[in-house]
C-alpha cells in the first residue's frame, strides 16, 4: 500500500494541534483527521479517534505496525515542514 496523496487541511501554529492532515493511499483509500502533535521535544502524528461512552479516546484507523506507522509519520511531517515553507513564503498548496 503505497501513500499517493497528502494533504495538509489546517495548520494551527498558536497550540500543541499543529495540523490536521488527511492520506490517501493507492488512489482508494483516505483517512482524514490525523493530527501533527507537538510533543515535549519532537513532532508526532496522532491517529483519528472518537470518544467513548467511558470517555477514553478509541483510534478509528490506525497503523497494524511500527514501518507502518514510521512511513506514516515520516511523509506527514516532511509534508507538513513543506506546507510551512510554502506558508511563510507566502504560497498556497
Amino acid at each position: 500500500m503505497q501513500i499517493t496523496d497528502i494533504r495538509i487541511r489546517k495548520i494551527n501554529l498558536d497550540s500543541k494541534m499543529k495540523a490536521v492532515v488527511s492520506v490517501t493511499f493507492d488512489n482508494a483509500l483516505v483517512i482524514h483527521d490525523i493530527k501533527v502533535i507537538e510533543g515535549a521535544d519532537k513532532l508526532f502524528i496522532a491517529m483519528p479517534s472518537r470518544k467513548t461512552p467511558e470517555g477514553e479516546f478509541k483510534d478509528i484507523a490506525h497503523p497494524i505496525n511500527m514501518d507502518m506507522r514510521d512511513a506514516l509519520e515520516k511523509n506527514i511531517l516532511q509534508k507538513y515542514q513543506s506546507a510551512l515553507i510554502a506558508e511563510e513564503a507566502g504560497e498556497t498548496e
